[in-house]
């Protein structure tokens, strides 16, 4: 995917990544994850493959060198923009299973975790999975109706799954996405995405909460996933 234009990017999570995006995790879930565990994942794990989404300053698509796919080369730390969002999946044989995948709470129904999940899912199909799956809460509704859109069906429930309310969680998958008529489906996605970006980065510009992500990151305060 070309950058060209686009007010974020997707790019492989670093370690050093890791604290900027425990601080989304801590706003976004009630049971987050500590850094150890991403630093595992990052250097240990090597099934699991995790992503960062960032602001990209005004013409650095054209600076970076062209790659395929939705997965921009990263810059040195002193260059990086703060992160707004981040996923990750781990991959077996050929299925690959979400495991994470969060936008900061300013700056979510933007895009930001539609470019996430398609950049997993490209990566999935370059990995040579032919299916996706994950789990969501039952009462989290918007998140059911973006895996619908990428065709992700429920395929099962597993009971009072979520230890800190005793809440179901949706079992969704998706099929045969190494199949044409997925890829043909997810261009279409990946297209209407980018206009939607396209005409949305003057709003950014004018700003919508992004400037106090600049700020070093804190603990925050632990809410509802």
């Amino acid at each position: 995917m070309d950058y060209d234009g686009l007010a974020y990017k997707v790019e492989p999570m670093q370690a050093s990544d890791v604290q900027e995006v425990v601080a989304i995790e801590r706003l976004s879930f009630s049971r987050p994850w500590p850094m150890g565990a991403y630093r595992y994942e990052i250097r240990h794990n090597p099934r699991a493959h995790y992503f960062v989404v960032r602001r990209q300053e005004e013409g650095a698509a054209q600076r970076e060198e062209p790659r395929r796919g939705l997965l921009a080369r990263f810059r040195s730390t002193d260059q990086r923009l703060p992160i707004v969002g981040y996923g990750g999946f781990w991959c077996s044989a050929r299925e690959v299973h979400i495991s994470t995948i969060a936008v900061h709470p300013r700056l979510r129904r933007k895009g930001i975790g539609q470019l996430i999940l398609i950049a997993m899912i490209e990566k999935a199909r370059s990995s040579g999975a032919d299916h996706m799956t994950l789990e969501v809460r039952a009462s989290n509704l918007v998140a059911q109706s973006l895996y619908r859109k990428y065709d992700f069906q429920v395929v099962g429930r597993k009971r009072r799954y979520y230890s800190d309310s005793g809440e179901d969680a949706v079992v969704m998958a998706a099929q045969d996405i190494d199949r044409s008529p997925y890829s043909i489906h997810l261009q279409e996605l990946r297209n209407r995405l980018i206009e939607r970006l396209k005409r949305s980065k003057d709003d950014v510009k004018q700003g919508d909460g992004y400037e106090e992500l600049s700020q070093k990151p804190r603990s925050g305060q632990k809410i509802g996933g």
